[in-house]
């Protein structure tokens, strides 16, 4: 099926290729002349901005022979084309935050999934946004959800997904990028679309590994064939010039070194990516200069006539970089496993990570035969090995800040964060030699990160074995057994945790959960009071002294520690009603209101919470809010003789004519409580 709607847009890409090349030949010069008659600058382009997950630079277009991907092919063949382009990181959010800020992880700071780009660093939507652009994006998993700090300055950034799923088909987010062209106005638009289908788990049945993803590659490229000709027509009714640029974010191991997926190691499958320009300005040639994909950023600010430095537009040996670097820290700030960093330079690529590897990349692109350290390589390249900066080892772990349903879509995806800082030593291993332990390694984290503890517990047990000063596995065998009720396990698990990094506050964290947990609650208590005070930003911490709070009698500490939590992650509506209840129980009614109405407002079809609200909504006088509240509670409500006793009230207070037949079902219908209510209460007499 892939491969007939590859077919099927053949003549759609063609076409589209034609019109860019009007548009790279006299209708670009014309547009793009400097001042206009009138001494206004020249109409600037839309840009397009197509970003391939997991898409290897020989799994697309001309390099990859017996895969129909026409709409690339035909894109390559009128602009230019990279053909030694490097991802800055292999996984989604790192590479796309250096696409978006032109920075190196090391500048940036995200150096693995589920973490936050500070808002400290600028980013390329809101320099267009700035300039005059509409810019909008369309993304198609829940790893790049706007939570992680990509969505600044988009004026649309759509991550919607539906019926709680953590990914949607190239064909779904193409509809919802072509309908928001169809809409827009006059306009210069900057438009970034994300297609994530040829990721794991492949949605193909059938074949082995690479045929089931190179099927997901030719799907997506048919639905980019729509998305350009598209986009085409836009310019078109613009009467303006365009720019499109494809780029993968990292591509895909398939096996190659061992990897079968990316993210632990910097081999040319996961590290080399597609990446084509075209558009106003760009002649149609082929680039095997080694070039950054951070260099999207600075080509994408010259196409919008913002600044043309080191833009890709120009690109030459003379103005290229010297080395493109990259980082591969995963397994480091996972397991303790060595830092990796690359550096390529000419033909020749080197990775670091406790020893180095040298590769003539261009006589030996399959990288199986290792130079060495000795190799001759530049001064340059040498000199940015030992000058790129490793990330701090202990930063508060990834998925602290994040629910645990966040944390099984990003599991649900093949993403797992450790929950421990590793303890870093000289004599860690290399993430080559431990490749034997990848596939365990993801398996064991998804099944920790969806509670499945049973099935864990084996997977750990065997990664100890061989990696014995893996914290974050060690962690989470203890913390298996410990949620199983397994107390002496649990215990030896956490001695042997303590023993390799007695000043852990990961081991002191964990430990203390598992306390607060059982019996010896009480001695949880100051654990968690010196954690919280030390590292807010623990949220599982937070949440446990909330809950003890809760069972010492202290209702308004329990409310303050709630709300520490949902204002550092996104709150569903269970999180929202608890608070709720608490700041009720707390006579917080402002506090309980606000939560009560958010509870509703994310799933009002299972709020069964419309009493409280309105007993709440009469004690703060909005006596027309209370009315529709508890009007819509049923008649089956356990607690319906409350409802009837409230509304009657409420009837009272808004002179309503059918207060007296209120009251008199009022008593009809009381039970006990409501009895002696009705009796006493001022506004029935």
């Amino acid at each position: 099926m892939a491969r007939f709607c590859a077919r099927h847009h053949r003549t759609l890409a063609v076409a589209f290729a034609l019109m860019v090349a009007c548009s790279t030949g006299a209708c670009s010069r014309r547009d793009s002349a400097a001042p206009s008659s009138a001494g206004q600058p020249a109409v600037r382009p839309s840009i397009l901005l197509v970003t391939l997950d997991t898409t290897r630079a020989d799994a697309i277009g001309p390099d990859a022979p017996g895969v129909a991907t026409p709409a690339f092919t035909a894109l390559a063949a009128t602009g230019q084309r990279f053909t030694q382009a490097y991802t800055t990181a292999p996984e989604t959010l790192p590479a796309h935050c250096s696409i978006m800020t032109g920075l190196y992880p090391a500048g940036h700071g995200v150096h693995e999934n589920a973490r936050h780009l500070g808002d400290m660093h600028p980013v390329l939507a809101s320099r267009l946004k700035d300039s005059g652009y509409r810019t909008a994006a369309f993304v198609s998993a829940f790893v790049l959800s706007r939570r992680f700090g990509l969505a600044r300055g988009f004026d649309v950034y759509d991550d919607a997904l539906a019926g709680g799923a953590v990914e949607r088909p190239a064909k779904a987010t193409t509809d919802a990028a072509i309908a928001h062209l169809e809409k827009a106005d006059g306009s210069p638009q900057f438009l970034w679309v994300h297609y994530f289908d040829p990721h794991t788990p492949y949605a193909p049945a059938g074949g082995d590994l690479r045929s089931r993803y190179l099927r997901e590659v030719e799907s997506m490229d048919a639905e980019m064939a729509r998305l350009l000709a598209s986009f085409q027509a836009h310019a078109n009714r613009r009467r303006a010039p365009n720019a499109v640029i494809v780029v993968a974010d990292h591509g895909e191991g398939l096996g190659d070194h061992g990897e079968l997926q990316h993210g632990n190691l910097l081999y040319q499958p996961t590290m080399r990516v597609p990446l084509v320009i075209a558009g106003t300005g760009v002649a149609a040639s082929t680039v095997a200069t080694p070039v950054s994909t951070r260099r999207v950023f600075h080509t994408v600010l010259d196409f919008a006539a913002i600044d043309s430095t080191h833009s890709l537009r120009t690109q030459s040996p003379s103005s290229s970089e010297d080395v493109v670097l990259a980082e591969g820290m995963k397994p480091f700030l996972g397991y303790g496993w060595q830092p990796q960093i690359m550096a390529v330079a000419g033909r020749h690529k080197a990775i670091f990570a406790g020893q180095t590897e040298v590769y003539d990349v261009i006589a030996d692109p399959s990288e199986a035969n290792d130079l060495g350290a000795g190799a001759n390589v530049s001064a340059a390249l040498r000199r940015a090995l030992d000058d790129y900066p490793v990330p701090s080892s202990d930063a508060a772990p990834a998925a602290q800040a994040l629910s645990a349903e966040a944390r099984r879509s990003l599991a649900s995806l093949g993403y797992v964060s450790a929950s421990a800082a590793p303890i870093v030593r000289k004599d860690a291993p290399r993430p080559v030699d431990m490749v034997p332990l990848f596939a365990t390694l993801e398996e064991a984290s998804s099944l920790f990160v969806n509670e499945r503890y049973a099935d864990v517990i084996p997977l750990l047990e065997t990664i100890v074995a061989k990696d014995s000063h893996n914290l974050d596995a060690i962690l989470r065998l203890a913390t298996a057994h410990s949620a199983l009720g397994h107390e002496r396990p649990a215990l030896d698990a956490f001695t042997r945790a303590a023993a390799i990094a007695p000043r852990s506050p990961d081991v002191r964290m964990y430990l203390a959960l598992h306390y607060a947990k059982g019996k010896a609650w009480r001695e949880a208590v100051p654990q968690l009071e010196r954690i919280v005070a030390e590292t807010p930003e623990r949220l599982p911490a937070v949440e446990a002294l909330a809950v003890l709070r809760e069972r010492q009698g202290r209702i308004a500490d329990a409310v303050a520690l709630r709300q520490q939590v949902l204002t550092r992650r996104t709150p569903t509506a269970a999180d929202l009603t608890r608070l709720g209840e608490l700041a009720m129980a707390a006579q917080q009614t402002p506090v309980a209101i606000d939560a009560f109405e958010r509870a509703r407002a994310l799933a009002p079809a299972t709020f069964t919470h419309d009493l409280e609200l309105g007993v709440l909504y009469l004690a703060a006088r909005r006596f027309d809010d209370a009315r529709q509240a508890l009007d819509r509670i049923p008649a089956s409500h356990p607690e319906y003789p409350m409802v009837l006793f409230k509304r009657a009230q409420v009837s009272v207070l808004l002179r309503e004519p059918d207060s007296a037949a209120r009251i008199a079902r009022a008593r009809q219908r009381a039970d006990r409580t409501t009895k002696a209510l009705i009796e006493r209460e001022a506004l029935f007499k």
